[in-house]
């Protein structure tokens, strides 16, 4: 496996883990948008930190970008917001289930028709079929939950 594809785990597995945790700082404070307010303020000097080291000249070039790069940001919020909302009632594993499935339709098609720059990647019968695969298994554990 290589490092991209380990990264990429650990940032799945991870995914879970910061709705759960967040979720629970939620309900413990009493108020989801509020430790939504912190982990982003935790998360804006971590990515400080990391642009810092890495190179931060690169943060002058933002301003130049297209705006709608900018929704990224509206979206990492509302994820943040609805898991923190839901979870604590929901489940945090059927948050996350959810999640991963629009995550593979979205996914899907962002590769197929190459969107926002993205290498394409043509959506072939046999992708398909493991995609519809991967969604039935969310789909199961769904119903086996509810047994």
């Amino acid at each position: 496996m290589t490092y991209q594809a380990l990264t990429m785990l650990a940032a799945g597995i991870g995914i879970p883990v910061l709705a759960a945790l967040n979720a629970r700082l939620g309900a413990n404070v009493g108020a989801p948008a509020a430790a939504a307010v912190v982990l982003f303020a935790i998360a804006l000097a971590v990515a400080g930190v990391a642009v810092a080291i890495t190179g931060p000249a690169a943060i002058l070039r933002v301003a130049g970008q297209p705006w709608h790069l900018f929704l990224a940001g509206v979206l990492i919020a509302f994820y943040v917001l609805s898991v923190t909302y839901i979870a604590p009632s929901f489940g945090v594993g059927n948050a996350v289930f959810f999640v991963l499935l629009g995550q593979i339709l979205s996914a899907a098609a962002i590769d197929h028709f190459g969107l926002f720059g993205a290498r394409a990647v043509p959506l072939s019968p046999l992708r398909a079929g493991g995609l519809i695969v991967m969604a039935a298994g969310l789909a199961v554990t769904q119903l086996a939950g509810r047994g």
